[in-house]
């Protein structure tokens, strides 16, 4: 689909990129020339990706374990990957935290632990690696939304007000920073089934998969290659005039109906007290 050079010797940044799509687009990046450095908080998870990265692409890899919600930490990994590659080309925004439940079930923990990832995780990183991309010819951030971003959507409110502020983050760096040669954009993808992520938001046995499937007009979920493919053409200088844009790959779902979890409605309490078991027996 494309030259095997278009992303040549760029060291991009993937945060959350130790598994999931994260993994899934930071090998992309690298099998098409990329430097990689790949950040999450369990660096021995890191260490396995970024041993079959290396494998599968001959690239270049560094695994730096990060805490992206600690200013410190982000700064120490974006001292490292300089130290490392010489100088940071473009950062993947992709590291989240996220699960299903009803608003009035939550902790106000629940809500800060989401929204410090999101949230204050994207800006922490965007700051650090802005400022070093300023003092260099600029770069590129793509961050990582949703469609409930700018629709709303019950049952998912700490992400949803979390990535609505990644969102408007995204367009006005796009003006306030293009004076510096950065560019800033956004994709928003529809469900692509992870294993980890998938457990918290389509738990199975209760029927979740099903009406999320029947909800996209393609009547099925999407490729991690797919969204590949369109996260590294926005890292590439072909994509050099789009800034502070928010592309959608969902299939067609949030025009067949707003609120991407709002269906979640007409699950009876009984259900919601099952998942909500579930949950708690491993520490989010």
């Amino acid at each position: 689909m494309f030259q095997k050079d278009l992303l040549k010797d760029k060291t991009i940044i993937v945060t959350g990129g130790g598994t999931g799509l994260g993994l899934a687009m930071g090998t992309r990046f690298s099998e098409l020339g990329a430097n990689l450095v790949i950040t999450s908080r369990r660096q021995d998870v890191l260490d396995q990706s970024a041993k079959a990265i290396s494998a599968e692409t001959g690239g270049k890899v560094l695994a730096i374990s990060t805490d992206i919600r600690e200013p410190e930490q982000v700064q120490a990994m974006v001292k490292k990957t300089v130290d490392h590659f010489g100088e940071i080309n473009a950062c993947l925004n992709n590291a989240a935290g996220n699960f299903i439940s009803p608003t009035e079930n939550l902790s106000e923990n629940a809500f800060k632990t989401v929204v410090d990832i999101v949230l204050q995780g994207t800006f922490n990183c965007t700051l650090a690696v802005g400022k070093e991309m300023m003092k260099k010819d600029g770069g590129v951030f793509l961050n990582i939304v949703t469609t409930y971003a700018w629709t709303g959507s019950g049952f998912v409110v700490p992400s949803a007000a979390a990535k609505a502020g990644v969102l408007a983050m995204t367009r006005s760096l796009a003006v306030e920073w293009a004076k510096y040669g950065i560019r800033t954009n956004a994709i928003a993808p529809g469900p692509f089934p992870t294993q980890g992520a998938w457990k918290r938001l389509a738990p199975p046995g209760f029927g979740i998969e099903k009406k999320m499937k029947n909800r996209v007009p393609l009547k099925r979920f999407g490729e991690q290659e797919e969204l590949a493919n369109l996260a590294a053409y926005l890292m590439s200088d072909g994509s050099a005039y789009v800034n502070g844009e928010v592309i959608t790959i969902d299939g067609g779902e949030w025009l067949q109906g707003a609120g991407q979890f709002n269906a979640l409605e007409k699950l009876p309490k009984m259900v919601w007290t099952g998942m909500d078991k579930l949950r708690k027996r491993k520490k989010f």
